[in-house]
């Protein structure tokens, strides 16, 4: 039993290294710091945040690797649900929190920890996510937020850490910087407003992509289940597969945006992000969802996606209609398989073609704006007469 322990979300960011001495002196207990890992972390990453950790004056600190779980539990009904807040962002780094949050309340469970804390401050969305889920999971666990609660000013922050002759995270750019598997976001001065896009040199995956003139790429995406298995050809796991994607699609600056929207607290909020791999999957999954999915299907599953993408949002994955929604997302993936080809350039992607042995195009015997061979020439003129009574209706009654 560790309750004379806190458990801290640990990020190595200044917020979190903050948190490991302040929370020491002023609770006078052993800190556990514990990264859960969602994507964006190699080997050194990961072995320099058990350093900085311990050099902070951390007890132990522990790593997770959630990346299969992120995919599974959220990235993959992203994909079905073609899912992207404000037809534009498509989650890149909040849908992480949840995952991160249950595998926190599990850690704690098994250490037998009774305080958890984080490093989120009081302006932003990350503070909600982790507590709606760890409130829900681990009522009885008290939960800290120095940060948050003492509104404490970066300034301050690093002046207590140098005072103290501890470790303070190394200021590069100006800009904050958080990955995860699902891609990147990037927020600077010129997302504090509503104007304006933070330089090509700042972009994290594909700083100056725009400026260089590479030569287009054709590539094909497999799917099976609408789960992507492989490129060109080549079958690979999915973290693997998204991570290769990553790259591909950086070097042409491809899945940039700058989201402009409402934050879970009610002020309207701005972010950059890159998302190279999650622009590809989802828009070439759309198109194969088109080939083999009925009118009906892609119209509900639009609709349910609008109020997923909230819920998602807002850290409400616990939410028993999360699993209902997810379970029609699910069903309809059944016949999503095969290939989509697409072309990537500078700024652009274009996707050229999609087949599937489930084709409800090659089901047809007639062909668009060509031949009718299902129906005949008085069957078409029938039909039209019927689809105008209704419009015929209205301009007779209205007159």
């Amino acid at each position: 039993m560790l309750d004379s322990s806190i458990l801290l979300a640990f990020s190595g960011g200044l917020d979190t290294s903050f948190c490991v001495p302040w929370l020491k002196e002023n609770y006078k207990k052993d800190i556990i710091t514990a990264t859960i890992d969602t994507g964006g972390l190699d080997d050194h990453a990961r072995n320099a945040l058990k350093e900085k950790s311990m050099a902070l004056g951390a007890k132990d600190h522990i790593l997770i690797d959630a990346r299969n779980d992120f995919f599974n539990d959220t990235v993959k009904y992203l994909i079905f649900g073609n899912i992207k807040k404000g037809n534009m962002y498509p989650l890149c780094v909040g849908a992480e929190r949840a995952v991160q949050a249950i595998k926190l309340s599990e850690l704690a469970n098994n250490l037998g920890v009774k305080s958890i804390a984080h490093g989120c401050t009081a302006a932003g969305n990350d503070q909600v996510r982790f507590e709606v889920i760890l409130s829900a999971l681990s009522p009885e666990i008290e939960l800290l937020a120095p940060i948050r609660d003492h509104a404490w000013q970066r300034k301050d922050q690093i002046d207590y850490l140098e005072e103290r002759k501890l470790p303070i995270p190394k200021k590069g750019s100006s800009y904050s910087i958080n990955r995860g598997l699902w891609g990147v976001t990037i927020g600077g001065k010129e997302t504090l407003t509503s104007q304006g896009s933070i330089p090509e040199s700042e972009w994290f995956l594909s700083a100056n992509a725009l400026l260089n003139n590479k030569p287009e790429e054709t590539h094909t995406i497999t799917f099976d289940k609408g789960i992507p298995v492989a490129i060109d050809k080549q079958k690979l796991n999915i973290i693997e597969l998204i991570e290769l994607l990553d790259i591909m699609g950086a070097k042409f600056g491809v899945g940039r945006g700058i989201h402009l929207g409402d934050t879970i607290i009610h002020t309207k909020g701005r972010v950059a992000f890159e998302a190279p791999a999650a622009e590809i999957i989802i828009q070439t999954h759309r198109e194969l969802e088109k080939l083999v999915l009925s009118s009906s299907q892609i119209k509900i599953k639009e609709l349910l996606a609008l109020n997923y993408v909230d819920l998602i949002h807002e850290g409400k994955n616990l939410d028993p209609v999360c699993t209902d929604i997810e379970c029609f997302l699910t069903s309809s993936q059944s016949y999503v398989s095969g290939e989509v080809n697409f072309n990537i350039s500078p700024g652009r992607l274009f996707i050229s073609g999609v087949d599937s042995p489930y084709s409800l195009m090659k089901a047809s015997k007639s062909k668009y704006g060509e031949s009718a061979s299902e129906w005949t020439p008085n069957d078409a003129k029938g039909f039209t007469k019927i689809q105008s009574l209704s419009g015929i209706f209205l301009q007779r009654a209205r007159k």
